[in-house]
């Protein structure tokens, strides 16, 4: 491969954004109410369209005759590198939510810096990606204020839910070697640069909410090494079954 970093890079990227269009995608028809459910299901087509674009990018630059499918569906768990927060299960309404929210904030973050990237298809993915972001995070945001400062029992859930995924938000600043070689070469965003801006935003939608920001400081990382919680295993085998049962489907 004549670039691996840069296929690495892209695959860093795009990995996010497939798992969590995955966990949105799984809870077509269990959403609280008909406009809920249609605005997860279409924030999880907005994702895949988004990973559709970067994995057509990867499999040009592979050059092996595989295929966008290919890249999305026929890899190994080891072989994602999706960080761990986007795999976290569906447990409640309050923990997608949280779990949606505590994304958004970076990955808006992240387009915005991506938009100068030096790699123009990447330049022009984020440029088209971030209007529909920029909603997610709206609509993220709203429910984190509408559950966190709502009823007793819906500001409990939704602060049981922050605090369970807390743990996972550091890693989302973490550098791989493709990262630093992608930041480099001015290809790349520099994510370690976006810490001190996302956990401003965060905390600050949290005061809002009348949320406690969580106080831990142990942090849990490895999805970018491709280490991952036993919930991806999972959600793969939804996501690849029917590509691997019937061969050489297309999206």
């Amino acid at each position: 491969m004549k670039n691996k970093n840069l296929y690495n890079y892209i695959l860093g990227i795009a990995d996010n954004s497939l798992i969590l269009g995955q966990r949105l995608g799984s809870l077509t028809g269990h959403g609280p109410s008909l406009e809920t459910d249609i605005a997860c299901t279409n924030m999880s087509l907005d994702l895949f369209g988004q990973v559709r674009s970067y994995y057509q990018y990867a499999a040009k630059i592979a050059g092996d005759n595989r295929t966008e499918d290919d890249i999305a569906m026929l890899r190994k768990e080891r072989e994602y590198v999706n960080v761990l927060l986007v795999e976290q299960p569906n447990t409640d309404f309050a923990y997608t939510m949280a779990r949606q929210f505590l994304f958004d904030v970076y990955h808006l973050l992240f387009l915005q810096e991506l938009q100068k990237s030096k790699d123009l298809t990447l330049s022009a993915i984020a440029n088209k990606s971030i209007k529909e972001v920029s909603y997610h995070l709206r609509f993220s945001s709203d429910w984190i204020r509408r559950l966190g400062d709502g009823t007793a029992v819906s500001h409990q859930k939704m602060q049981d839910a922050m605090d369970g995924l807390w743990t996972y938000t550091d890693e989302l600043f973490h550098q791989t070697e493709a990262d630093k070689i992608m930041v480099a070469e001015g290809i790349g965003v520099d994510v370690t640069a976006l810490k001190e801006a996302y956990y401003k935003k965060v905390n600050a939608v949290l005061e809002e909410s009348t949320l406690q920001i969580p106080e831990s400081k142990w942090f849990q990382k490895g999805g970018k090494q491709g280490v991952h919680t036993e919930h991806l295993g999972y959600l793969l085998a939804e996501l690849q079954y029917m590509q691997r049962a019937y061969p050489n489907m297309e999206w």
